[in-house]
């Protein structure tokens, strides 16, 4: 982890958080609001349920660290995907209910004086993804005072490993943020070596009887955490970017 993360809690940063002559200081100085998005969605037996909440709000923290702004506390609600059925998961049929309380925060958070809003998900089912690009380019047709960009956890160029669902990548991700929160041991072990199928991306893993029930991606059971550090601040250095390249637009 970046040392300069290491013994931060972040409440500069956080809505929630602040006071009103803070949030007016922040407005003056670095008029950005993030607004993490993601879902309660199942991600096997090692992970918790709130993952791609809690990947895109620890990315937007950080990531505001370094262009300013806030934080806005993360939405878990999402649309989109296979999982909508499997164990702990609130998943909405569709949009509608959740385009509505974004666009809510869009129009107050304009009124607050804010410039740049950026929706990032770490939810990226082609649904919720095509849902936050609309939101998006719907909103800054009109030419408003603020401009809305939106992103997802999948875009992002350059990482060592790719996306997934519940496997490496997200394992990864999000123990470096949250170690405590990564057990392996839930896994069943490796005993019988690799698994029978050859596509990790196989339907099959959609059985509650198969043992990386609901994993789509590389086996996570061989999960190394000295890679969290590189892909955090990869992701992180990636959002910061785009939000600087979109205040410049």
């Amino acid at each position: 982890m970046n040392a300069s993360y290491a013994n931060m809690d972040f409440r500069s940063v956080r809505f929630e958080f602040l006071l009103p002559h803070e949030l007016l200081e922040i407005v003056a100085k670095s008029p950005i609001a993030y607004v993490p998005l993601g879902t309660y969605e199942w991600h096997c037996h090692h992970l918790p349920v709130g993952l791609d909440s809690l990947t895109a709000h620890g990315i937007c923290l950080r990531a505001a660290t370094t262009t300013g702004g806030v934080v806005l506390p993360a939405l878990y609600y999402g649309t989109g995907g296979d999982h909508g059925n499997y164990p702990w998961t609130i998943m909405m049929d569709d949009s509608a209910e959740i385009r509505i309380l974004i666009r809510k925060t869009f129009i107050r958070m304009q009124a607050f004086g804010f410039k740049l809003l950026v929706l990032f998900s770490g939810h990226f089912a082609e649904k919720q993804v095509e849902m936050i690009k609309l939101l998006a380019t719907d909103w800054n047709s009109s030419g408003p005072p603020m401009r809305v960009a939106a992103f997802a956890v999948n875009e992002i160029e350059g990482l060592a490993l790719p996306p997934d669902h519940a496997a490496i990548f997200e394992t990864t991700l999000l123990g470096e943020m949250w170690p405590d929160r990564v057990d392996i041991s839930r896994l069943p072990a490796m005993i019988d070596g690799p698994l029978p199928e050859a596509d990790s991306w196989s339907s099959a893993r959609h059985s509650p009887d198969h043992p990386l029930h609901g994993v789509f991606g590389p086996d996570p059971r061989v999960y190394d955490a000295t890679g969290g550090p590189k892909v955090l601040e990869d992701a992180t250095t990636w959002i910061a970017q785009k939000v600087v390249e979109s205040l410049g637009t």
